[in-house]
């Protein structure tokens, strides 16, 4: 049953009845929502943190009984003061909005760095419900960095799947990037489908992979978002407004944002700005 646009952008309150550790700076919350439990993997929600912001979130998990997720890095004033909030603490959520990713039952190759792993993983889940072949590249800067490897790996043990652990210290699994397994395995096989979550700079190094070996692609692109609803106009990316023709994108839709995609984003004002590398 799809939501509609009307009913999602209403504010709900809701408490969280439990908060996990996934890292040292990265936390999930869950929480019960009838409408995000609706939603399709790769859709986003603003979240209220009172007295602080409204932010836009990936879900991590979409239950079919209600209960939801959002993973969360500790990175500014208004993650931080999320990762103040205690179990039985409320916040509020707006949602779901946007485009989310399009599942295909072939050969697919998932790729995600830190918390972009977010949206992939119920993205995951459902695909081994399709019963697809699927390979999922963790990418981390650390051992300690690797997010959500045992859920994947209990997902992928259902289907013809497999996951690949990328740490850039070498500090588990593979040394190096994400992007370089990649391209291994793109040099190897043919893939009916990318999908990717994480830096840009990542992102768009797969996006070049998939142009050079003519692999299809998903990508879910993050930038400032206010409205969520497509009137602000704050997450221009060329032609397309993020939260409303995104959050994921296509092969095709990011040949049309090549100037911007890896490259550019946006500041409060609205004024472009260049992506650090």
């Amino acid at each position: 049953m799809s939501v509609s646009l009307i009913d999602s952008n209403q504010l709900r309150i809701t408490k969280i009845p439990e908060i996990r550790k996934e890292s040292p700076i990265v936390k999930t919350f869950i929480f019960h929502d009838k409408l995000c439990s609706e939603a399709k993997p790769g859709q986003f929600v603003m979240i209220w943190i009172p007295g602080v912001d409204e932010v836009p979130m990936s879900l991590s998990a979409i239950g079919p009984d209600g209960r939801c997720s959002i993973t969360v890095a500790k990175v500014g004033e208004a993650t931080e003061t999320l990762h103040k909030r205690k179990t039985g603490d409320i916040l509020g959520i707006r949602g779901p909005y946007g485009n989310g990713f399009v599942p295909v039952s072939g050969n697919t190759m998932v790729v995600g760095g830190g918390t972009g792993l977010a949206p992939l993983v119920p993205l995951t889940e459902e695909l081994a419900e399709l019963h697809a072949r699927v390979v999922v590249v963790v990418g981390a800067k650390t051992k300690d960095e690797i997010l959500f490897l045992d859920r994947i790996t209990t997902a992928l043990s259902r289907i013809d799947g497999r996951v690949v652990a990328v740490t850039e210290d070498g500090s588990h699994g593979v040394e190096g990037l994400a992007t370089d397994v990649a391209e291994q395995l793109l040099k190897k096989e043919r893939f009916d489908m990318l999908y990717t979550c994480g830096p840009e700079e990542m992102m768009y190094k797969l996006f070049l992979l998939a142009e050079r070996y003519e692999a299809p692609i998903q990508a879910s692109l993050e930038r400032l978002m206010r409205c969520a609803i497509g009137i602000c106009g704050s997450c221009v990316i060329g032609k397309f407004r993020v939260c409303r023709d995104g959050p994921v994108f296509s092969l095709k839709q990011l040949r049309e944002v090549r100037e911007e995609f890896g490259r550019f984003g946006r500041e409060s004002t609205g004024k472009r700005v260049r992506i650090p590398s």
